[in-house]
């Protein structure tokens, strides 16, 4: 295994039944880095998760954490957790999860540091049965983090947070991160993913289908998107050629095309008094989009 490599999945195959969740897939997670592991419903990223973790057995292939089998206690005191489902003791006040939690690291944060860390100090006194879905999510973030891990399992951990809520966790990332732990994320919300990856993976009917930087997964669509300020009509340019469509926004025209370079000559050209000219790139949800859009038909 790889020095830099604290976490990786080797060619590993995983059935339930008749439905494959994963057919030789692999993955590697360096040293300090977020790593966002994307796909559609059902493509594997759960199954994925669990074999890290040592939940599932693979079928075939390898799984491995810091070099060592995910069943280790060594090892496991080394990560933190964050399904998305838990199923936690609803009497105990939040403070006293937190506090159980702690106990099984060597040398974990205090409950009341975890709970500065991750912004929920005013519900350490609160029963968890009477947390809304918003604050127990938070609650589990603060459990996930205070053994100070440093590989930290994040699956859909911003789903029902409100704004606010989500951008603490997002901030709490960064700062893990460039602390030096590394983050493996699954979300379904592309602009987290766009917002805090280093890297991606995609995943599709369990196969990696694309891995890279963010900017990596963005080249991958040739579409690009124009707005500008002109007398051109959406219907005059529609029938240029590289033009997929055209369309007003206010007084913008806007356009989406597969050779941007072509189409803002032609609109120089085509009016003297262009004004407001701006080139936009593709975002990390149309690339996921163009990816999966095949592989799951």
């Amino acid at each position: 295994m790889d020095s830099q490599c604290v976490a990786e999945l080797s060619g590993v195959s995983k059935r339930f039944g008749k439905i494959v969740a994963l057919d030789e897939l692999s993955l590697a997670v360096r040293n300090g880095e977020l790593f966002a592991l994307l796909g559609p419903n059902g493509a594997g990223k759960t199954t994925a998760i669990s074999l890290f973790l040592g939940l599932y057995q693979p079928d075939g292939g390898s799984a491995t954490l810091f070099g060592c089998s995910p069943q280790s206690i060594d090892v496991r005191r080394r990560i933190g957790v964050m399904m998305q489902e838990a199923a936690l003791a609803p009497e105990l006040r939040v403070r006293e999860q937190i506090d159980l939690v702690a106990s099984y690291y060597p040398d974990p944060l205090s409950p009341e540091a975890a709970m500065e860390l991750t912004g929920i100090a005013e519900l350490g006194r609160r029963p968890y049965a009477k947390l809304s879905g918003g604050q127990k999510r938070q609650t589990q973030f603060a459990m996930a983090l205070v053994g100070r891990p440093s590989l930290l399992f994040l699956d859909e951990p911003t789903a029902g947070l409100d704004v606010q809520a989500r951008e603490i966790v997002w901030t709490t990332i960064r700062r893990l991160v460039a602390d030096g732990c590394s983050v493996v994320l699954t979300t379904h919300y592309l602009e987290e993913a766009e917002a805090l990856a280093d890297r991606v993976a995609v995943i599709a009917r369990g196969r990696l289908i694309a891995s890279g930087t963010v900017d990596d997964m963005r080249a991958l669509v040739v579409r690009k998107r124009i707005a500008c300020r002109t007398s051109l009509t959406p219907e005059q340019v529609r029938c240029w050629p590289d033009v997929q469509t055209a369309t007003t926004d206010g007084q913008s025209l806007r356009i989406t095309t597969t050779n941007a370079e072509n189409v803002v000559r032609r609109l120089l050209a085509a009016d003297d008094d262009l004004q407001d000219l701006e080139i936009e790139r593709a975002r990390l949800a149309e690339a996921f989009t163009e990816l999966t859009q095949e592989v799951t038909q």
